[in-house]
């Protein structure tokens, strides 16, 4: 393992207006049909093991590569074409905000190490302002390959909910 990793203050902020309750919003991010039904980048999925939205609750899943062109890109770099991901709900205000925790143990060569998501929520008319903000991953590569990883799941909610 290579030492542990210095992050600085990097930040990403993806703001988005959805069509759609905050009950509806609120529920992607602490059910397990909410969670499952947009998690993971364009050809992955989520299969979550456990959902506890509570602070200090947990939240396991298995990120899975289910696109062919995925499956065989993940085993092309010599991954696996899932991996176990384990996170806690580290601050909970119901509809308005949580922010998950995320264990970051998947990387080879890469020291452990955590990483938030903050989500917050509120209405604006007819619609729901969602923004998140994730802490920068441990070097600049992956953390612009963060953002496009969530930007890329971000399209699966572009697609349910008509967007301001």
């Amino acid at each position: 393992m290579t030492n542990a990793p210095t992050r600085g203050d990097a930040h990403i902020v993806i703001e988005r207006r959805y069509r759609a309750s905050l009950e509806d919003v609120w529920d992607l991010w602490t059910t397990k049909d909410g969670f499952e039904s947009w998690w993971g980048p364009q050809g992955f999925r989520a299969d979550v093991e456990e959902i506890d939205a509570k602070v200090g609750g947990a939240l396991r899943y298995d990120m899975v590569a289910d696109s062919p062109e995925m499956v065989e890109a993940m085993k092309a770099a010599g991954q696996p074409i899932s991996h176990k991901t384990k996170s806690r709900f580290s601050e909970l205000s119901p509809r308005t905000r949580l922010v998950l925790t995320n264990v970051v143990d998947f990387l080879p060569g890469v020291a452990t190490y955590e990483s938030n998501i903050q989500v917050d929520l509120s209405e604006d008319g007819e619609f729901v302002r969602m923004v998140v903000t994730l802490d920068g991953m441990h070097n600049p590569e992956f953390t612009k390959m963060q953002e496009e990883g969530f930007s890329s799941q971000l399209t699966k909610l572009d697609e349910r909910f008509a967007t301001a």
